[in-house]
C-alpha cells in the first residue's frame, strides 16, 4: 500500500450553489482515510458572489467540513485584497504551502521564511505529512504573472516558481514529493525540471492525467465538478464526479444561510431560453452569455464596441427564467469598473488578434477569447488568426480611433489583449456586475447568436447554403 492523494482545484464559484457544494464535501469527506492526504491547487476560495460579499470567509465553513491537509494559492487568491486573504489562511484548518510568493517590502538578496506572504497567518513553503505509515512532502507554487492577472496581488513580488520549487524539493526528506501547483500549462516545464512523484495542478479549467518524464500531472478542472484521486504507488488516477457524491448538508446549509444574507435574491428580469455558461460555450466563439455582457457595457456607455474578456465571464450553472441580481453577480463577480477607452483601430485588430491566439497561460487550441457587441469578427480556429473585422457594419479602419467600452481589469493586465493599454482610458463608470444588473432591469433580456463572431468554417458554410 502507498499514500492516496485527493486532489480538489478551482472550485471558485461552487460555494453559490448549495447542493453541489455540499456533494464536493461531502465526497471529499468519503474519500478521506488514515492512507489519504486532501491537497487543493488553488482558487478555491474566489470568485463567487459569496466570495464577492464575504471576502472568501465562506470558504471556511468548507474547509472546517473537509479538514484538507494542504492548499496552495491560486491567482483568485487575493481578488479581496492582502488582509482578506492572511485572515482565512489564519482561519483555515490546513497547511497552507506558498514557496514563490513574498511580501514586496523584503531585501531579494536577504529573504527568510518571514518575509514570505502571510508567514505570520502560518504560510510556508514546504510542509511533510503522513498517511499510512509513509511521509508525503508538499511544495506551493503560484504563477508569476499573478501581479498583472490579478490587481490585488501587485504589492507582492512573485519569484520563478520553477527554480523556486527546484530550490525546495532538493531539500525535501520525504517518501514522496508532490508540487501543488497553480502555474496552468506551466506545469509541463516544471515536471521537466524538478524530481518530483506528482504535480497536482490547476488554473487551467481544463482536466489532465498524464505523465511527463516520469512525474504524474493530475488536473480536475473547475468549477467543483471533479475530484481525482491518486495512488502515488501505482499512478493510477481515478476519476470521481461530484454529482454521485451524497450531500454534506452541514455544507449545503452554510451557504444557503449566507446567500439569504446577502440580499441579492431580487428578480430583475426573465429569459425564456437559457443562457449557457459552460466552458466550451463561453470560449468557443460567440455566446448568448457573452452578447447580453457585451451589449450592457456598450449600451450603458454609448462607445462603438464593448468587449468582455471571455475568462471574465464565469462557468456556472445556466441561467433561465427569472434572474436574479445574484445570478448576474456571478456573471462577473470581481469589483472592477467598466471603462470607456479611446483605441486606435489598429490596436483593437490586434486585440482581436489576441483574442484568437492561444498564448494565454490557461487557454486550449482553438479557444476564442472575447465577446464582443458593435462588432463582427472572422477567425480562422486552425490558424489562430482573424481573416476580418467590422465595427458599426464598417470594415475595421486601422487608422481611425474607436470607442471601446470594457473592464478596467483588461487595461491593467498586459496578460489578456495587451495592445489595449492604460492610456487609452478616457472615462470610468460603474462597477461591471452593477452595470450589468441594471442594464437587464432595463431591458428585454433575449440575446441571440447574430454572427459576432464567425469561425472560418461557419463562415464558408454558410456562404455555401
Amino acid at each position: 500500500m502507498a499514500p492516496r492523494l485527493v486532489h480538489y482545484s478551482d472550485v471558485e464559484n461552487v460555494y453559490d450553489t448549495p447542493e453541489r457544494a455540499g456533494r464536493l464535501a461531502g465526497l471529499l469527506r468519503e474519500l478521506d482515510g488514515e492512507d489519504a492526504l486532501l491537497a487543493g491547487s488553488g482558487d478555491n476560495t474566489s470568485p463567487g458572489v459569496l466570495a464577492l460579499v464575504e471576502e472568501g470567509a465562506q470558504a471556511i465553513d468548507f474547509f472546517d467540513a473537509v479538514d484538507p491537509d494542504v492548499e496552495t494559492f491560486g491567482n483568485h487568491e487575493f481578488d479581496h485584497g492582502l488582509p482578506a486573504l492572511r485572515a482565512v489562511v489564519a482561519d483555515s484548518p490546513q497547511t497552507w504551502v506558498s514557496a514563490n510568493v513574498w511580501e514586496d517590502d523584503a531585501d531579494p538578496a536577504n529573504r527568510s521564511d518571514a518575509d514570505r506572504f502571510a508567514a505570520e497567518a502560518g504560510v510556508v513553503p514546504s510542509t511533510v505529512a503522513e498517511a499510512d505509515g509513509y511521509t508525503v512532502g508538499f511544495v506551493g507554487v503560484t504563477t508569476e504573472r499573478t501581479g498583472s492577472i490579478n490587481p490585488e496581488a501587485t504589492d507582492l513580488d512573485f519569484t520563478d516558481p520553477i527554480e523556486t520549487a527546484g530550490d525546495v524539493l532538493a531539500e525535501m526528506d520525504a517518501d514522496y514529493s508532490v508540487v501543488v501547483s497553480h502555474l496552468g500549462q506551466g506545469d509541463e516545464e516544471l515536471a521537466r525540471a524538478v524530481e518530483a512523484d506528482a504535480i497536482l495542478g490547476g488554473h487551467v479549467p481544463t482536466e489532465r492525467r498524464d505523465r511527463i518524464d516520469g512525474t504524474l500531472l493530475t488536473r480536475p478542472g473547475d468549477g467543483g465538478s471533479v475530484v481525482l484521486e491518486i495512488d502515488l504507488g501505482t499512478g493510477e488516477v481515478t476519476r470521481h464526479r461530484v454529482a454521485d457524491a451524497p450531500l454534506c448538508e452541514e455544507v449545503a446549509e452554510a451557504m444557503r444561510n449566507r446567500l439569504a444574507e446577502t440580499g441579492l435574491n431580487e428578480v430583475v428580469g426573465t429569459v425564456s431560453e437559457p443562457l449557457d455558461r459552460a466552458e466550451s460555450t463561453l470560449f468557443g466563439g460567440e455566446a448568448r452569455l457573452g452578447n447580453l455582457v457585451a451589449d450592457a457595457y456598450r449600451r450603458t456607455t454609448g462607445a462603438d464596441v464593448g468587449l468582455q474578456n471571455s475568462g471574465g465571464v464565469r462557468t456556472g450553472d445556466a441561467i433561465a427564467g427569472e434572474i436574479t441580481a445574484a445570478d448576474l453577480v456571478s456573471v462577473t463577480p470581481f469589483e472592477e469598473r467598466i471603462v470607456l477607452a479611446e483605441v486606435p483601430g489598429s490596436a483593437l485588430h490586434e486585440a482581436f488578434e489576441w483574442a484568437a491566439s492561444p498564448e494565454l497561460g490557461f487557454a486550449e487550441p482553438g479557444w476564442w477569447h472575447a465577446h464582443v457587441s458593435g462588432a463582427e469578427v472572422v477567425w480562422n480556429p486552425d490558424e489562430a488568426t482573424v481573416e476580418s473585422v467590422r465595427v458599426g457594419g464598417e470594415p475595421l479602419a486601422e487608422d481611425r480611433t474607436y470607442s471601446v467600452a470594457l473592464s478596467d481589469y483588461v487595461l491593467h493586465t498586459d496578460d489578456e489583449f495587451p495592445t489595449l493599454r492604460e492610456d487609452y482610458r478616457v472615462e470610468t463608470g460603474g462597477i461591471q456586475y452593477d452595470v450589468l444588473v441594471e442594464y437587464v432591469r432595463e431591458n428585454e433580456i433575449a440575446p441571440e447568436i447574430e454572427g459576432r463572431i464567425v469561425g472560418t468554417e461557419t463562415a464558408e458554410s454558410e456562404a455555401t447554403d
